[in-house]
This record gives C-alpha cells, structure tokens and sequence, in this order.
C-alpha cells in the first residue's frame, strides 16, 4: 500500500515551508539577495539546510516564490489605486507617491526587488513585477483618455516610461538610502510624471 500523508503531516510540512519563505524575505530585506544563502535563511527559519532543499530544489525555486508573493502584495496596492474613481492624474500621483515609499521604507528589499543581481528564474518573477505595475499606470492613463482627461497616446508605452523613470530615479536612494532627502525625493518624482503627462495633454 502507497504510503499517504496524513492531514497532521501536510500542515506540519506547509507550516515549515511557510517559515522557509518568511525567513528567505527576513533576510533578503536584511541583506540583500546576495546574502540570502540557503544556510541563513535555514537558521533564521529554525530549520535544517536538508530541509530546505526538501521544498525548494534551489536557492533560485525559494527566491523565485519570495518575489512571487512579493509582488502579488506589491501589484495589489498599486492596482488599487488604479482602479478607484478619481481623476487619472490625482492617482498617477498617489501611484508614484506610494511607489517611491514603499520602496524607500524597505530600501534592501527594494532594491534585491530593481536592481540587485540575481538568477534567471528570479528575474523572471521581477519581470512580472515590473510588467503588473506598467499596466496599472497603463490602465491610469487609459482611463485618463476616456474620461477626456488626457489626450490619446500609447497607454503601454508611457506606462512603462513612467516605471523606467521612477525605477532608475530610485535605484541610487535604495543602494545608500542615508543620503537623499526621501520627502524631495518623492515630491521630484511625482511632479516629473505627472508634469510630463499634463505637458502632453496641452500639446
């Protein structure tokens, strides 16, 4: 007879992998994903190495999760914002603004997030990341155009150069957080996508 896992045993092994996955974030948002070896994220997780490696193959399987469910929280908070009744360049606004702080507060994780060298499953999970915010600031500005707030122009393309923007604009920041002014810098990038937008409405 096939040996069956009993309901006792499945929440034991799903409780273990949860604290794999909490404990891969602790550490990523505490040092960087180059210091997120299997072995640091198994002590803070209270685990062996063996065990880790009985749920995720590979360091690159563990963060690929981490920055799965990172971004399924991250993308939630900005499809929201898209999705409210209000003028198309009061949420740009707000978009931008909650953006930049929420990358700000957590600058490590932000940055393992934009920027920081990774491997090619992790990127893949990144890419998505990036791809969900451009079409939240896409469908911000689709709705802009028919509500006749905004002038017609390629949603996709200048939803992405808004990313692009404020990405680069906090790379700097997030790798020496100490050194900026956050609130000027927040305010800078707010008024450069939102100036560019309503520039290019009046055109």
């Amino acid at each position: 007879m096939a040996y069956r896992r009993t309901e006792r045993t499945e929440a034991r092994l799903a409780e273990v992998r949860e604290r794999i996955v909490a404990g891969a974030l602790a550490q990523v948002a505490e040092g960087g994903y180059a210091s997120a070896s299997v072995q640091a994220v198994a002590e803070r997780a209270g685990v062996a190495t063996g065990s880790v490696y009985r749920h995720f193959p590979s360091k690159a399987e563990l963060f690929g999760e981490v920055f799965r469910r990172q971004a399924r929280q991250e993308l939630g908070v900005l499809e929201e914002i898209a999705g409210r009744d209000a003028p198309a360049l009061e949420r740009l606004a707000e978009a931008t603004e909650v953006l930049a702080r929420r990358a700000l507060a957590s600058p490590t994780l932000a940055y393992a997030q934009i920027a920081e060298p990774v491997e090619q499953e992790v990127e893949a999970e990144r890419l998505v990341l990036r791809r969900g915010y451009r079409d939240a600031f896409a469908r911000i500005l689709q709705d802009g155009i028919e509500r006749g707030e905004l002038q017609p122009h390629d949603t996709q393309t200048y939803g992405a150069a808004i990313l692009g923007a404020i990405s680069e604009a906090l790379v700097g920041p997030l790798s020496a957080p100490r050194r900026r002014n956050r609130e000027a810098l927040i305010a800078s990038l707010v008024q450069f996508t939102t100036g560019r937008i309503r520039e290019h409405s009046r055109a």
